[in-house]
């Protein structure tokens, strides 16, 4: 019998540098543009949004057996009425075949005020799942392709944490109060993607050190490779996919 895998999209943000109220993730892709997967059928791929573009590249997955997506608690009262619940506005932004189906199962999950404790409410709800690994991915990347994904998978198995990068085209410089503090070196700099997978048990032991460690030290984790890296031990690299990219200004839709 194979290893379990379990899936965490996040999807719980507020999306305010998009503009004008809208939720990223539930922004329906052009046509042209909604192809994460070759394995997703034209019909399916039609009209996608940009949540449902990333869990059907995963749900096309057959390695993946659980889906857990993060939504707001409460609905945006811009986009929704307000007996709208989070997980009601996800539902419809889903091809409504993958909640049909019941492998993957999919299901949602209630987001936390950080990206990390949505993450964490995910992982404890899957924890009754007992999966053997988790991948975590941006709901705002919906041009992840199964193929990737695949490649994840069998680098976790391999290194028990793992996470996609992308090499600098430019030399990149850290800066402080508006001036130059350290001139890095390109080859020891890349730019991290999702989606980043770890050994489920290890991981949720770190995220509930974490959860201390931010009462503690007034600090916050940006991914989940931060807080392995922090609590666990080092991240392996495999090379990630520039067309994996992530939605977060509007101009990041590229037009029909």
């Amino acid at each position: 019998m194979g290893a379990s895998i379990a899936a965490v999209i996040t999807a719980a943000g507020s999306s305010t540098r998009m503009g004008g109220g809208c939720k990223k993730e539930y922004l329906v892709l052009p046509k042209t543009q909604t192809a994460g997967s070759s394995d997703i059928s034209e019909a399916e791929d039609e009209r996608l949004t940009v949540l449902g573009s990333a869990v059907s590249s995963f749900a096309a997955c057959a390695r993946v057996s659980v889906i857990a997506i993060t939504v707001p608690p409460d609905a945006d009262a811009d986009d929704y009425t307000s007996e709208y619940t989070g997980e009601y506005a996800a539902r419809k932004a889903l091809p409504q075949h993958l909640l049909r189906q019941e492998y993957p199962a999919v299901f949602f999950v209630p987001g936390g005020s950080s990206r990390r404790m949505s993450v964490h409410h995910a992982l404890s709800t899957l924890a009754g799942f007992k999966p053997d690994y988790v991948l975590i991915h941006d709901g705002a990347r919906p041009w992840v392709k199964t193929s990737m994904i695949d490649r994840i998978i069998d680098a976790v198995m391999l290194y028990d944490a793992v996470l996609p990068v992308l090499s600098l085209s430019e030399t990149p410089k850290e800066l402080d109060g508006g001036f130059v503090k350290r001139h890095l070196k390109r080859a020891s700099v890349v730019l991290a993607q999702t989606p980043q997978a770890f050994v489920f048990n290890t991981l949720l032991e770190a995220h509930e050190k974490a959860i201390v460690h931010e009462l503690m030290d007034d600090v916050e984790y940006t991914d989940d490779a931060e807080v392995w890296g922090e609590f666990v031990g080092p991240v392996a690299v495999i090379n990630g996919d520039k067309l994996n990219r992530k939605i977060t200004f509007p101009e990041d839709i590229p037009p029909s």
